[in-house]
């Protein structure tokens, strides 16, 4: 039997499998914020779609970050506003919950897709609907031995991003517990953020995530 294809989120988890939630961002904030991202070693950004003019800021986003970075959008609930983001030049579509019509709706157009699950029944619904990865959210109320026993069920090739209340301090028991990754909003960025507070966590998440012991 072969192996399953690797998710197309995989590559972009090198140096740092960091996802950037980007709630609120605006267009005129993108190229800093993208910036101060970027140089911490972040490759997947999402411009939440309740932020203001998203499709203008995922534009913007794709052309400062280039093919090096997967970029796309979040708080994705319609399957309408999947082909929006793809139009926009967004590559990856991520939920706060497990719909399956939005997941099939990204991976028919081609696009990568991470949907929010709170439960193994979920995760395997979204795994049937095509998720490349799933997003545990909201991990602050998902403890690790949570994910500890998602991960003696879940097939074993399944990328799991834990999201939600994650900061530089608490990732190691989430890793342990067999995280792949993490995604993190509010304790990164927030609507008109200094850059250089912005630059700083990014930092600040970067060297807790080359802290981690190998899985």
């Amino acid at each position: 039997m072969s192996a399953p294809p690797a998710s197309p989120i995989a590559r972009f988890l090198d140096p740092l499998p960091l996802v950037a939630v980007l709630r609120g961002i605006t267009p005129d904030e993108v190229g800093g914020v993208a910036d101060a991202l970027i140089d911490a070693g972040f490759r997947i950004l999402e411009v939440t779609l309740n932020s203001p003019r998203p499709f203008e800021s995922i534009v913007a986003l794709v052309r400062r970050a280039g093919d090096g970075c997967l970029i796309g959008a979040g708080t994705v609930v319609d399957p309408a506003d999947v082909a929006r983001v793809r139009d926009a030049g967004g590559r990856v579509i991520v939920m706060p919950h497990g719909d399956p019509a939005v997941i099939r709706e990204a991976k028919r157009l081609g696009l990568a897709c991470l949907p929010g699950v709170a439960t193994p029944t979920e995760a395997y619904a979204a795994l049937a609907a095509g998720a490349d990865a799933l997003k545990m959210f909201p991990a602050e109320g998902l403890p690790p031995a949570v994910l500890k026993a998602w991960r003696a069920v879940l097939p074993r090739s399944t990328l799991v991003f834990a999201v939600g209340g994650m900061r530089p301090d608490n990732l190691l028991a989430y890793w342990q517990a067999g995280a792949d990754g993490f995604g993190t909003g509010s304790n990164l960025y927030r609507p008109g953020a200094d850059l250089e507070l912005v630059r700083a966590a990014a930092v600040a998440y970067a060297r807790a995530v080359e802290a981690l012991p190998p899985h």
